[in-house]
């Protein structure tokens, strides 16, 4: 069985709450890296926790919101100019993420976008309850309720031995307490104390539910105003810009 290490590269909400990055975690086991998410202060996240580009085979999308997909267009970039990269980068995501992705990057580097980059963009289209092998990561996604028109995604994977869980950004559903069952981590939102939402999950249910997830370790991210104002008085786990834990 392979050491996992997972880096929290951003585990602010879409306001960067008390300046915190958006979405993005780094999953590094033996031979496979990969990205969850990619929040548009990723790579400058990456950076900063001295983690190198290059090392990331995948990227899987959640969802196509810009605070957990704007980040994609500074690491073509990155790819061209700054790690110059040959080998595929494979991108998977819900339905729609290669268009989505195509018009991100034509809306922010016009020039770059039509010129053809030097290495292959390969896209895996994920589908809800239908499980997938990506370079040798075993994901199995589920539509979470965050969007109306477009799917959202919550990922469980298996990579190096173990089983993680991704809620990506979602409201309640009981989809979270079974596919939590035998993970060895949960990395779940939680954007709200006070407030409730049907398409985000806030701390107070969390807490009520704690006991019925089956997972050996959960750490809340995604962290809104509500949350943060009032850590030092919470008892769930939160996540931390550039933590790093073992799994």
């Amino acid at each position: 069985m392979d050491r996992v290490e997972v880096t929290f590269l951003g585990s602010g909400d879409a306001f960067c709450s008390a300046g915190r990055s958006q979405a993005a975690y780094l999953v590094q086991a033996g031979g496979a890296t990969v990205l969850l998410d990619c929040g548009a202060t990723t790579l400058a996240a990456l950076k900063r926790a001295g983690c190198r580009s290059e090392s990331i085979d995948t990227i899987f999308l959640s969802h196509l919101h810009g605070d957990h997909f704007a980040g994609l267009p500074f690491f073509f970039l990155e790819y061209v100019y700054q790690e110059p990269r040959r080998r595929p980068l494979r991108i998977a995501g819900p339905p729609g993420t290669e268009a989505r992705v195509a018009d991100l990057f034509r809306a922010m580097y016009r020039d770059s976008a039509a010129e053809e980059l030097p290495y292959p963009l390969e896209f895996v289209e994920l589908q809800p309850g239908a499980p997938a092998d990506v370079c040798g990561v075993r994901v199995e996604p589920f539509r979470v309720p965050h969007t109306e028109n477009d799917v959202s995604l919550g990922l469980r994977l298996e990579i190096g031995g173990r089983k993680l869980l991704y809620s990506g950004d979602t409201g309640w559903t009981e989809e979270l307490v079974r596919r939590s069952e035998g993970t060895d981590l949960f990395i779940c939102e939680c954007s709200f104390y006070e407030t409730r939402l049907g398409f985000h999950l806030d701390y107070p249910r969390l807490a009520e539910n704690r006991g019925r997830f089956g997972t050996r370790r959960l750490i809340l991210t995604h962290l809104g105003r509500e949350v943060l104002a009032r850590s030092a008085e919470l008892e769930m786990e939160l996540a931390r810009d550039g933590m790093r834990v073992e799994v």
